[in-house]
């Protein structure tokens, strides 16, 4: 099942859908007894909520919902309780970007202003960075409370599978000894287009990734690369910390980031950026000059 959050305008407030090929249906209108305006509260509800909800779409007429091209996309997950970034978990990135990764998981937050949805625009801080970059990445959206959880056991605890784009200011990241500003800049955490519900990926080391900048492939990948799985992520990052349903963990970046091109390819107004992962779909980002007067 693919879930997101769409509205009829831009400006709108965003509710929960789910998504059957172009076609939504609000989950507002498919039990209009329960209150599930966003999927974190459909998370928290549990399992037997996401059960009554899929069994009101199996009941849906056939002909009810709403054609996706008169909606508008917003962050796949809004108000999660934690958003955690893995950096350097795949060997070619660590290498093009000269960086170790052999102590563990390198592990970050983003800030949540940073999130931003399918066909959205993306500002760039010019007047800060002039070498914003792309990075395609596999999303994993927490199901239940995860602590101390083992390899074998941390698929269990996911809910399902979303497509990100970890863009970040280069030039900052290697001026400062952390990560979080670099990336949370508002809008540079694109997220969707869906949420993919964990039964539909039941292998998420088999999934191809790719990224386009304007129609040029640039990261060609599969989820198979990664150093630490899912599963290890999952389990290791549980060791430290409880994480909470609805947490968005996303999982590094396969090689061929705009830095490491010859020559270099940063994000400039007027750029559009694609992230594709198999199952999920295309989540696509428009790049615009920040409006300092907003």
């Amino acid at each position: 099942m693919k879930f997101a959050h769409l509205s009829d305008s831009p400006s709108a407030q965003p509710t929960l859908a789910i998504v059957v090929d172009e076609m939504a249906h609000f989950v507002a209108d498919l039990v209009p007894n329960r209150s599930f305006p966003h999927l974190q509260d459909l998370i928290e509800a549990g399992p037997e909520a996401l059960d009554e909800v899929t069994a009101a779409l199996q009941q849906a007429p056939a002909d009810a919902g709403t054609p996706l091209k008169d909606l508008s996309f917003s962050s796949a997950v809004l108000n999660p309780p934690q958003v955690l970034a893995v950096g350097l978990n795949y060997d070619e990135h660590a290498s093009e970007l000269s960086l170790n990764n052999d102590s563990g998981p390198v592990l970050f937050a983003l800030f949540p202003n940073s999130l931003n949805g399918h066909g959205r625009e993306v500002p760039l801080p010019t007047r800060l960075s002039n070498e914003v970059d792309y990075e395609g990445e596999l999303g994993v959206i927490i199901g239940r409370p995860a602590k101390n959880v083992s390899v074998e056991e941390a698929l269990d605890y996911v809910f399902g599978y979303t497509a990100v784009n970890d863009i970040t200011a280069r030039n900052l990241q290697f001026l400062e000894p952390q990560w979080s500003r670099c990336k949370s800049f508002d809008g540079f955490t694109p997220v969707g287009p869906v949420v993919l519900t964990a039964d539909e990926a039941p292998d998420p080391q088999a999934l191809a990734i790719t990224t386009d900048v304007d129609g040029l492939r640039v990261q060609d990948s599969t989820t198979g690369f990664m150093i630490r799985s899912v599963a290890e992520l999952v389990s290791a990052l549980s060791q430290s910390t409880t994480l909470l349903p609805g947490t968005l963990i996303s999982t590094g970046s396969p090689g061929g980031a705009g830095r490491s091109r010859k020559p270099q390819l940063f994000l400039v107004p007027g750029t559009e950026v694609t992230v594709t992962i198999e199952k999920i779909g295309e989540l696509t980002s428009y790049c615009v000059q920040e409006d300092l007067t907003a």
